[in-house]
């Protein structure tokens, strides 16, 4: 949130003062959960059998491996920063090692790569950086490679695909994978962002939020109804 350019402060605070919760989320649906951890079952099977990572993956050099997945679940995969006391966590979904023993992290992204997905570039940008500061607390060194993987659904349908895509039973759907680099920054980005996260959430009272946050302006909405409720 922090590097998004309609990020609010006010918003912010309130969202750190309430779990990571606000009252105008609406929780992403699960299906995309769901496709992103069938896909990475079928990239870990195939480099299990094949000792490569599937043909129409994306270019991240050669691998060696990948890091198990209980060593990325948010429990384990964490830092305390020890200038502002904040635990950073989280669940990378892939994290390879290659050849040259270097780790790429890359996160899985069901969606076509559109301008809207550029809008929040930003926000992935944290998100991959702050795995690979991460990553040095786990031994997880030296990260060599950032990247977006976009699993673009392909909607299209030829008259020739119609046996192969669907049965008596079910049918299918094919995805295109897509490699958005990202810039590896961690030690010049995350410490910043923390002593910025850490400013705002020590103060008493809510900072003033940006004057078109439209969130902002349906709290004042909420709070105006609730108080003619009481009156």
């Amino acid at each position: 949130m922090l590097r998004l350019p309609d990020f609010c402060p006010q918003c912010f605070w309130m969202v750190l003062r309430c779990d990571n919760k606000f009252p105008f989320q609406i929780p992403m649906p699960g299906i995309f959960s769901s496709i992103d951890a069938y896909g990475k079952r079928l990239i870990h099977r195939f480099f299990d059998e094949k000792k490569v990572l599937p043909p129409w993956f994306p270019n991240i050099g050669k691998a060696s491996g990948y890091v198990p997945g209980h060593k990325l679940h948010w429990s384990r995969f964490k830092l305390e920063d020890p200038k502002t006391k904040i635990t950073i966590r989280g669940t990378p979904d892939d994290i390879f090692r290659l050849l040259d023993g270097s780790y790429h992290i890359v996160d899985y992204k069901t969606a076509k790569a559109t301008k809207r997905q550029d809008e929040l570039l930003p926000l992935y940008e944290v998100q991959l950086n702050a795995y690979a500061y991460i990553s040095k607390t786990q031994g997880l060194t030296p990260i060599s490679g950032l990247g977006l993987i976009y699993m673009e659904p392909q909607t299209d349908v030829a008259s020739d695909e119609i046996t192969e895509l669907m049965s008596e039973d079910d049918f299918s759907m094919k995805f295109e994978a897509k490699l958005e680099a990202v810039e590896l920054k961690a030690d010049r980005m995350i410490p910043k962002l923390l002593q910025r996260a850490r400013k705002i959430f020590a103060k008493i009272k809510p900072p003033d939020g940006r004057e078109t946050c439209k969130d902002c302006a349906l709290l004042r909405q909420l709070l105006a109804i609730a108080q003619k409720r009481t009156e």
